[in-house]
């Protein structure tokens, strides 16, 4: 719809003689003034050295001129209020009801975003949940733009936390065939490890290597070993892999994340040795201290980026090695036009010295950014632990407030015994990931249990309970199965027009959350919608209405919100319940 106004808005001042860009339409922040708003008159005034009351009025004149305005007002200082007739809101209307794609604008372009961040060997925890919860949401929408998008876990696999392990496993149990030199992966590991054993092991063994300098060294040694391909150390690695992934699916799933590929840094290690020839080759690797960095510090930085470590004096790979390996991979095997990192925004200098590096090298084509994210604290404004002060388990994080909502659901008497326990489920994914996305991604934010958990105010709660109210609705009305593609002719009150405005502007909504790579706006106007279907709800009926065409039209917008409201939630990864 402001694609659609701000080209009408555009031609009016090409007619009084000025620039198309100015045209640009928004939403009114002053719903009771008007509609929409322009105030490309002030842009063009210091072009024309004119005022620019005196530009509005010529443009808002033509303006009136058109059959989809219904008013433009010039407002001093040189604003231009617009209302649209109900003919052209009803038109819109019904191009939307039989869009597929919800008046979404569709791109093609090839997305990989690189989210999660799990260490294999190790549980998540609390710190993980933002990085899943936003790159998912933002895989959902950039899919839902009609991009390609993969999604690509990239775990901790491959570094020092795996020869912790593996050097405590060896303590434990140093009979295992595995930690012969005669041992062959054609021999077939026989033992087995549980992910209690790993998630109790991995801690024990770092604070071990903290205290006993024999027991790190050891490790570090089965790490190089294990990067050189001993054959007992990579069955031994494979287990736990196995295992690890396992568990990773499983927690990921609860919360709707889902990966497309299951990478690692051990995935990049074939394309550590092209690396260092190109970076060689070029001449951008020099010695320092007995490492190898290239510079990356630019002209004009405003506080000095240090050179990029490559390798480390003792020839070990680092962090930057690895994801700069993983670039020529991700470029060979998947060519895509971006590369979205949805990594902890503390990370932003490891970001710019690796995409600066990779830029330098010709590593990649591909478009790379960091999309950092803040912290989600406790109501102390603290980072969110556990209540002895330890850093809390993800599974036991999801666990306590799916508690919390069943509690809840068993209360309101609602839903069934049989549904309670899913109902549970799907309501406190919706509390967790609303709560989290409502933010901009940048933010940091506390999280309150009993407010993400209330079914009235901004809460992912009030969403699927907005969701249940229009079923309740449906259900009441049997012919409301035939409109998928339901018709509009009239507007019958202010608040139904006010749903259909709000309807039209979804394309703009995704199109800013996807620009500014933020599911907020997403949420905003999920919100929007239900906060004024529930207004709708309160004040007029539906199956009770005695006119056939008034209840027909409202059936078919219950229709279309109730769509709208389930695919906003879907690309935020909420799910909706039958009713609560």
């Amino acid at each position: 719809m402001l694609k659609k106004l701000s080209e009408m808005v555009s031609n009016a001042f090409v007619q009084c003689g000025y620039d198309a860009s100015v045209g640009t339409v928004i939403v009114s922040d002053r719903p009771d003034l008007c509609q929409f708003q322009c105030n490309g008159a002030f842009i063009a005034a210091k072009k024309a050295k004119k005022a620019p009351m005196s530009i509005a009025v010529d443009a808002a004149d033509i303006l009136r001129q058109n059959p989809a305005i219904q008013s433009a007002e010039a407002v001093a200082p040189g604003f231009i209020n617009i209302k649209v007739t109900d003919a052209f809101i009803l038109e819109l209307m019904n191009q939307l009801a039989g869009d597929a794609f919800y008046g979404i604008p569709q791109r093609k372009e090839a997305i990989l975003i690189d989210y999660g961040g799990a260490n294999v060997a190790k549980p998540l925890h609390i710190g993980h949940l933002r990085a899943a919860i936003i790159g998912e949401s933002l895989k959902r929408i950039a899919r839902a733009m009609g991009c390609k998008v993969i999604g690509d876990v990239h775990l901790g696999d491959w570094g020092l936390q795996i020869g912790l392990v593996m050097a405590e496993l060896e303590t434990r149990f140093p009979d295992w065939a595995c930690f012969k030199d005669s041992f062959r992966l054609s021999d077939g590991f026989s033992q087995t490890v549980s992910i209690d054993e790993l998630c109790e092991i991995y801690p024990c063994a770092s604070e071990k290597s903290k205290r006993d300098e024999v027991f790190r060294g050891r490790a570090k040694d089965m790490t190089a070993d294990l990067q050189s391909g001993r054959e007992g150390y990579l069955a031994l690695w494979k287990e736990i892999m196995r295992v690890s992934i396992e568990d990773l699916q499983s927690n990921y799933s609860k919360l709707n994340v889902f990966f497309d590929v299951w990478y690692g840094e051990s995935d990049a290690e074939q394309y550590v040795p092209e690396l260092m020839r190109s970076l060689s080759d070029q001449g951008l690797l020099r010695e320092s201290d007995g490492a190898l960095v290239v510079d990356v510090g630019e002209e004009g930085d405003k506080a000095a980026v240090p050179p990029i470590i490559i390798k480390k004096s003792d020839h070990s790979n680092m962090y930057s090695t690895t994801d700069l390996a993983t670039l020529i991979g991700r470029q060979r095997e998947f060519d895509p036009d971006a590369i979205w990192y949805v990594v902890d925004k503390r990370q932003s200098l490891h970001f710019t010295q690796v995409f600066r590096c990779a830029r330098k090298a010709g590593l990649i084509r591909a478009a790379l950014e960091h999309l950092g994210f803040g912290t989600m604290n406790g109501s102390d404004g603290k980072p969110y632990k556990t209540r002895d002060g330890g850093v809390m388990r993800l599974s036991d994080f999801v666990t306590a407030i799916i508690d919390a909502a069943g509690e809840k659901i068993a209360e309101s008497g609602f839903v069934t015994a049989a549904d309670q326990d899913d109902t549970a489920q799907k309501v406190a994914v919706a509390a967790i990931k609303f709560g989290d996305l409502n933010n901009h991604r940048l933010k940091d934010y506390i999280f309150d249990i009993d407010r993400f958990l209330a079914f009235e105010g901004k809460t992912g709660s009030y969403l699927i309970y907005t969701v249940t109210r229009i079923n309740s609705i449906l259900k009441r009305v049997p012919e409301a199965a035939d409109r998928n593609t339901p018709h509009f002719s009239r507007v019958y009150s202010d608040i139904e027009r006010d749903i259909f405005l709000h309807l039209l502007l979804t394309g703009q909504a995704f199109q800013t959350a996807f620009n500014e790579r933020a599911p907020n706006f997403i949420c905003d106007h999920a919100y929007r919608l239900a906060s004024l279907f529930s207004t709708f709800y309160h004040d007029y009926h539906v199956s009770g209405e005695t006119d056939m065409v008034k209840r027909d039209a409202r059936i078919g917008m219950c229709v279309m919100v109730r769509s709208l409201l389930v695919k906003l939630l879907d690309v935020l990864g909420i799910q909706t319940v039958e009713s609560m």
